[in-house]
């Protein structure tokens, strides 16, 4: 199960430290798996796994922007003085709060493969909070993430020691600058751009700056995928460089549901469509590599620029920032 290192703009607890939660989140995923397991092979019953199930928060309205320990502090001196002492306690209770994960089985399982399905669904929204969370400040998780197929399937299918960001937002030269999909493997990055429209379109590349889509008898253009992608492999290669790393970037235009015609793809861009994705992304979760230290260079380095977007929850107002003005603060 890929580690899901960036959302958007949301505050990650990988931001924090990267190289102490990608290992704490492979042991929580399987100690709690083999307990799991164990009871529902000896027949246990797995009711105490029940719980209340956590509600998604509706959008608070313009002004009303805090939480209930907001409230529970009261002013703002108070709230200060309660900043200081959570902080001093911070990593013991991120360390208590890793351990918090106990899957929530809204169903008796009949067999192995069942369990194993509903473990992975709980873990994925336990990934969405780790994406979208710290001990003292949160983003807006919106809701549509806990029902994205091609987010599910890239966390769920992937190896553990894959370190995804998905969509993040970097700081290039102090402007905002909206990425696709990264995919830090042990050994390589994968910038990808997917084409994701109606099943079975087709899609007509060549080297303008528009693509030809046709579903069914409609026609129309869409923009050249290659722009933003080699955009995308610009800027890394710039941020690896900067850090003298030395990590190879691929980049991939890939479709699940739809064709893509592209006879004259540049030499250094592999195009991937329903007839060949299946082949692929098998590839990719066969892969038995280890975490590597450059892999987590290279991770750290895209870390290092993003642009983060939260609240505090012990304050109302929102913190946008990026990694770079979070540094020169310490």
């Amino acid at each position: 199960m890929a580690q899901l290192v960036k959302l958007l703009d949301y505050v990650s607890r990988y931001e924090n430290d990267l190289s102490r939660y990608p290992t704490q989140y492979v042991r929580l995923k399987n100690s709690q798996w083999q307990r799991m397991k164990l009871q529902w092979e000896n027949g246990a019953d797995l009711s105490d796994w029940r719980q209340i199930p956590e509600e998604v928060e509706e959008q608070p309205e313009e002004g009303k922007w805090y939480t209930p320990l907001f409230r529970l502090f009261g002013n703002r001196k108070e709230q200060t003085e309660e900043l200081i002492e959570i902080e001093s306690h911070e990593d013991g209770e991120e360390e208590t709060d890793l351990f918090n994960f106990n899957p929530n089985i809204i169903s008796n399982p009949t067999n192995l493969e069942q369990l194993r399905r509903l473990y992975l669904n709980q873990l994925f929204h336990f990934q969405l909070k780790w994406a979208s969370s710290t001990m003292l400040e949160s983003s807006r998780l919106d809701a549509k993430f806990m029902r994205d197929p091609l987010l599910k399937s890239f966390t769920q299918q992937l190896p553990d020691s894959f370190l995804l960001f998905y969509y993040p937002v970097l700081k290039v030269k102090k402007a905002p600058v909206e990425l696709d999909i990264i995919v830090i493997t042990p050994l390589e990055c994968l910038c990808i751009t997917m084409l994701e429209q109606e099943d079975v379109a087709a899609f007509i590349g060549s080297g303008d700056r528009f693509w030809i889509k046709k579903s069914g008898e409609r026609e129309s253009r869409i923009l050249n995928p290659l722009i933003g992608l080699n955009r995308m492999e610009k800027i890394l290669s710039g941020i690896f460089l900067a850090q003298g790393i030395d990590f190879p970037i691929k980049k991939i235009v890939a479709s699940r549901n739809g064709y893509i015609d592209y006879p004259s793809t540049p030499f250094d861009t592999k195009v991937i469509d329903r007839r060949t994705y299946g082949e692929w992304f098998d590839a990719l979760r066969k892969s038995t590599v280890p975490m590597k230290f450059n892999q987590f260079k290279a991770a750290q380095s895209i870390l290092d620029n993003v642009q983060t977007t939260a609240i505090s929850r012990l304050f109302e107002e929102p913190i946008e920032q990026s990694t770079d003005e979070n540094n020169e603060q310490k």
